[in-house]
C-alpha cells in the first residue's frame, strides 16, 4: 500500500515508544478497540523492533510503520521486523533511495519549501510536516498548500486534542500523528481502558 493511500484510512496515527515489550500487545490491542489501526512505533529504545515483529505476526490486523529513522540501515532492520512504512524526522536522500528499492511506503519530515521541493523531485506526494507546532502550526502548513497543490501532511509534533481538529480541516492534511491518545503516564499505569477511550475519541476527530 502506498503511503498516501495508508495515511487516508485513519484520522490520527499514535506514535508509541515502547519501554516494555510485554506492553506491546496489550497496548495495540487497546489501540485497535478504539478504531485505531495505523500505528508508529520510534526507534528511541531497545525493545522497538521486537514490538514491531510482534504486531505484524500476532496483529497482522494492525499497520505497524517504524519511526525516528536516521539511515537506510534503520530502514532495512523495519523492514526485516514486519514493519509495513517507515517514518523519518527529516528529509534523507539516501532514506528515499531505500524505501524505493525495498518498495516500502516511506513518510518523510519537512519543514520548509526547500524541503517540499526535494521531496517533490522524488515523487514523494505525502509528507510528514515535523515538528509541527515549532514549525509554525497550521499556519506553517497553509503556506504549502497555494505552491504544492498536490502535496499531502500528517502533521506531528506537539499536536493534542485541542487543535488536532484544526488540522484535520485544513484540505492539504490526511490525519495527524501524536502521543495523545497512548500517554506514558497511561502505558506505564497499564490503564488499557483509559488508551481506548482516548483512541475512541482520536479516531472520531
Amino acid at each position: 500500500m502506498q503511503i498516501k493511500e495508508l495515511l487516508s484510512t485513519t484520522r490520527m496515527i499514535p506514535v508509541l515508544t515502547i519501554n516494555n515489550l510485554n506492553d506491546t500487545l496489550p497496548l495495540c490491542a487497546a489501540l485497535m478497540a478504539g478504531g485505531l489501526s495505523v500505528i508508529e512505533i520510534t526507534l528511541r529504545t531497545k525493545p522497538a523492533l521486537n514490538a514491531v515483529e510482534m504486531i505484524s505476526k500476532e496483529l497482522p490486523e494492525i499497520s505497524v510503520g517504524v519511526g525516528t529513522l536516521l539511515d537506510p540501515m534503520d530502514l532495512i532492520r523495519a523492514k526485516n521486523s514486519g514493519a509495513c512504512f517507515a517514518v523519518s524526522p527529516g528529509l534523507n536522500m539516501d532514506l528515499v533511495e531505500q524505501a524505493q528499492k525495498d518498495n516500502l511506503a516511506y513518510l518523510p519530515g519537512i519543514q520548509t519549501s526547500s524541503e517540499a521541493m526535494m521531496a517533490y523531485r522524488y515523487g514523494l506526494r505525502a509528507l510528514k510536516f515535523f515538528p509541527a507546532k515549532a514549525a509554525g502550526g497550521i499556519y506553517g502548513l497553509k503556506q504549502f498548500q497555494p505552491v504544492y497543490p498536490d502535496l499531502d501532511f500528517c502533521p506531528t509534533g506537539g499536536i493534542d486534542f485541542s487543535d488536532a481538529p484544526e488540522y484535520l480541516r485544513e484540505r492539504n492534511v490526511l490525519c495527524v500523528g501524536g502521543s495523545f491518545a497512548s500517554p506514558s503516564d497511561l502505558i506505564e499505569q497499564r490503564n488499557w481502558k483509559e488508551i481506548t477511550r482516548l483512541a475512541t475519541m482520536a479516531a472520531s476527530l
